[in-house]
């Protein structure tokens, strides 16, 4: 009875550990259901919100360019626009403004193999020949003047993007690879969105153009306040030039806030970045999801010394000493940058672009205005062919050789860029 009694025990229990074994087979059949449920969801949403993203870019099929420069290099060349548009939500910096112009002119050389950047900054009251255009991007578009020019910053009004790329390619015979587009209000976004950034006025500014009053001192701004800094032009010499040197300045600044602060770990914040910029953006139709992710990580992981701020050299404008041109002697950049290599300017040129610049700032003559189409003769110097030559193993040092900065200079020093009978106010 007592082995029979045994025996019944311990099938009770077998069945008794089966029963459990299944349950918790069940349990986690269920756990296992409900988070691949979850990652699923998850993934979606985020793929929906990805796609939201991407899709809210604005993107310009441009045509009309003509034969491109020859490419030498892997390396990349963006033509970075800070339009200075009022339509939507831009309406609120002067409704009264119609039309749009270049604020702002880039092109931003990215090395190969992470060797590094350089943000090279183009005067928006240089003269360009005024080559022929299509009408697009709700520009009308323009009709090629042989012998003319215009003002770089009414290329971009009458042509768009795409006429600015064409005229900047066969003004320096630079390849560029596409364009970026950046509106007022997507800019004070971006700036919120990164918690703002330091500068460093020498001077108190009271520019009521501008709308920039703040005392002398280092002072940590953000949006509305960072926009109004950007774009201030009337202090100092009072001068495009100048402005651009500051400007200089503040994406240096804005390089190492990013660098010590948790932007890049933080996935938030950067979607946070992302989405207000794509909503501000417009790029051309080229532009697709795979490059931006390669542009994306190529600047992921530089820091600021490593990328490069340099000023395009240019001379006064004999017909009109509100613009300025580009001596031949900048046909070296140019090169420089389409072969990814240092190239030191003819000594003579460079000496005499240097004086022939100092003696109009002397003058008075170099400062900034938005002007109108005005025919005159075409600008002196022409680019010369580019010299042959190997790739560097490093980026060109070009910051050094004209008088740039890197993005790892100390912010607070930048007085010069203030300097004038203007002063800070």
């Amino acid at each position: 009875m007592s082995k029979s009694g045994d025996m019944t025990g311990s099938q009770g229990s077998a069945r008794t550990g089966r029963g459990t074994r299944s349950a918790w087979k069940r349990v986690f059949g269920w756990v296992a259901a409900a988070l691949a449920l979850v990652l699923v969801v998850a993934s979606l949403s985020a793929y929906l919100k990805f796609r939201s993203v991407w899709d809210s870019i604005h993107r310009v099929t441009v045509t009309g360019l003509g034969p491109q420069p020859p490419k030498f290099t892997s390396a990349m060349n963006i033509l970075l626009i800070g339009s200075d548009s009022r339509a939507g939500a831009n309406r609120k910096f002067g409704a009264q403004v119609t039309g749009q112009r270049s604020d702002t002119i880039i092109i931003l050389h990215i090395a190969p193999a992470d060797h590094g950047v350089i943000v090279l900054s183009i005067p928006r009251d240089s003269v360009v020949p005024v080559l022929s255009c299509p009408a697009q991007a709700g520009s009308p578009g323009q009709t090629a003047q042989p012998g003319q020019v215009e003002q770089i910053n009414s290329t971009f009004a009458y042509g768009g993007p795409g006429c600015l790329w064409k005229t900047i390619e066969q003004t320096t015979h630079l390849h560029l690879d596409h364009f970026i587009e950046l509106n007022f209000t997507g800019f004070e976004k971006v700036i919120d969105d990164v918690g703002g950034v330091s500068i460093c006025l020498p001077f108190p500014v009271n520019d009521p153009l501008s709308k920039l009053h703040l005392s002398r001192g280092r002072h940590h701004v953000y949006g509305a306040e960072a926009l109004a800094f950007w774009r201030a032009r009337y202090i100092g010499e009072g001068s495009d030039l100048q402005r651009i040197r500051r400007d200089q300045y503040l994406m240096a600044s804005i390089l190492q806030g990013v660098e010590h602060s948790d932007l890049t770990s933080n996935p938030a914040r950067i979607l946070s970045v992302i989405t207000d910029a794509a909503k501000s953006m417009t790029t051309d139709a080229g532009l697709s999801l795979s490059t931006m992710i390669t542009i994306a990580d190529s600047l992921r992981s530089l820091r600021p010394g490593a990328v490069q701020f340099v000023e395009l050299p240019t001379v006064a404008y004999p017909q009109n000493p509100d613009w300025v041109s580009w001596p031949a002697s900048d046909a070296a950049l140019f090169s420089a940058l389409a072969h990814d290599r240092s190239v030191q300017p003819a000594a003579s040129e460079h000496r005499q672009a240097d004086r022939g610049l100092a003696a109009a700032v002397g003058r008075g003559q170099v400062r900034g205005l938005t002007a109108t189409r005005t025919p005159a003769a075409h600008p002196t110097g022409r680019p010369a062919a580019h010299p042959t030559g190997r790739p560097a193993a490093q980026p060109p040092n070009l910051a050094r050789t004209y008088g740039g900065i890197t993005g790892g200079t100390n912010v607070c020093h930048d007085s010069a860029a203030f300097a004038g009978p203007r002063g800070g106010s």
